[in-house]
């Protein structure tokens, strides 16, 4: 491991090397990219179960009388009226409106809640919590992380697979619901929640215990993952990366987001900001987009219309379960009805696209 790149490892790295994976620099962690081909990890989990080595995402518990008042100032979408048990998809904007980065709120009691930001951002976010977090002395924020692992059991039978070693029934779960259970005899938080277009759940539980639990589901016949097979599955699904799709020179109304923010509460933060972006037209937005040319959009490409550069590609790939290339970029809102033609420059090739609707149906 590199020292000078201040890299970690997760506690499933060594049964990540055991189940040949192919590690690569993510985040500031050494992640697995693919065990067998990315096309085979993703039909895995679009027709049975997969396994996702998550624990690089953060764990931030947020605790104490104030922990509702913090979160509600500084999530897009209001903490005081969740009820336990419960999980929302949330933004964190700053003053002006920008994407700090997306979360998970999961509240696990009545001062009790566990904030998931994306690996790359726990420590922004974590000091934009400390920073807003008027009254420290009634509530605390702990970075988790490291004494935990994030496991995601993600596909059509993952379910049933983990009814068979939970102590509890989780059948009955309703998406971004959680249960406070056990794995197998170890204490876990299970949330119905996912980054793949399919049904699920996300694991989170002392680190000690990973490999085993990992291990089990293996022999369960869950097929291991890594992050080229998530990236392609959460692209189909329309869902967005931090980073690539959004940053904070962009706006929820451009990203499409806008239905999980809820800008009228009194003391949001970016409450003034995202009020008139809501108020006034934005000039561009996201947009999906399926090739009819041969060829694979990629980051970073540019988008046109009629020769002319208009946009930009977040991001791009093979669809396995499509059987087309397909991509997310921005475009001026005046070119982003579905339908409208594109194309998008490869290496001075342009090449044939036209704006779908989200998501991506496979």
């Amino acid at each position: 491991m590199s020292t000078s790149e201040n890299l970690r490892r997760t506690a499933l790295y060594d049964t990540h090397i055991s189940l040949g994976a192919r590690i690569v620099p993510f985040g500031g962690w050494e992640m697995p990219i693919q065990y067998d081909s990315i096309l085979r990890e993703a039909r895995a989990v679009r027709s049975n179960v997969g396994l996702f080595d998550v624990s690089h995402m953060g764990r931030l518990e947020i605790r104490g009388s104030g922990a509702a008042p913090l979160l509600s100032r500084v999530l897009s979408v209001g903490a005081i009226s969740m009820r336990a048990g419960r999980a929302r998809y949330c933004l964190i904007c700053n003053e002006d409106g920008g994407i700090i980065d997306d979360c998970i709120v999961y509240r696990n009691g009545a001062e009790d809640f566990l904030l998931v930001p994306n690996a790359a951002n726990t420590a922004v976010v974590t000091d934009w919590l400390n920073r807003w977090n008027t009254k420290p002395d009634t509530v605390s924020v702990t970075n988790v992380t490291a004494e935990t692992a994030m496991i995601a059991v993600q596909g059509p039978k993952a379910i049933p697979m983990l009814n068979k070693i939970t102590a509890d029934d989780i059948s009955s779960v309703l998406p971004f619901n959680t249960i406070q259970t056990q794995i197998d005899g170890t204490d876990a938080l299970l949330a119905h929640t996912g980054y793949t277009g399919e049904d699920g759940f996300e694991a989170i539980m002392p680190a000690e215990d990973a490999a085993r639990i990992w291990m089990l589901l293996v022999d369960e016949g869950a097929a291991s993952c890594g992050l080229g097979a998530r990236d392609v599955l959460r692209l189909e699904a329309g869902l967005l990366l931090h980073g690539n799709d959004m940053s904070v020179d962009t706006n929820p109304y451009e990203a499409g987001l806008d239905r999980f923010v809820r800008p009228d509460r009194r003391g949001y933060l970016a409450r003034d900001a995202l009020l008139r972006v809501r108020e006034n037209s934005v000039e561009r937005k996201l947009v999906g987009f399926l090739m009819t040319g041969r060829g694979i959009a990629r980051h970073g490409h540019a988008i046109c219309h009629d020769g002319r550069e208009i946009g930009e590609v977040t991001s791009g790939s093979p669809s396995h379960s499509l059987d087309r290339n397909i991509g997310l970029g921005y475009v001026p809102a005046d070119y982003s009805a579905v339908g409208t033609r594109l194309q998008i420059d490869i290496r001075g090739r342009l090449v044939d696209a036209e704006v779908t609707s989200l998501p991506f149906s496979f």
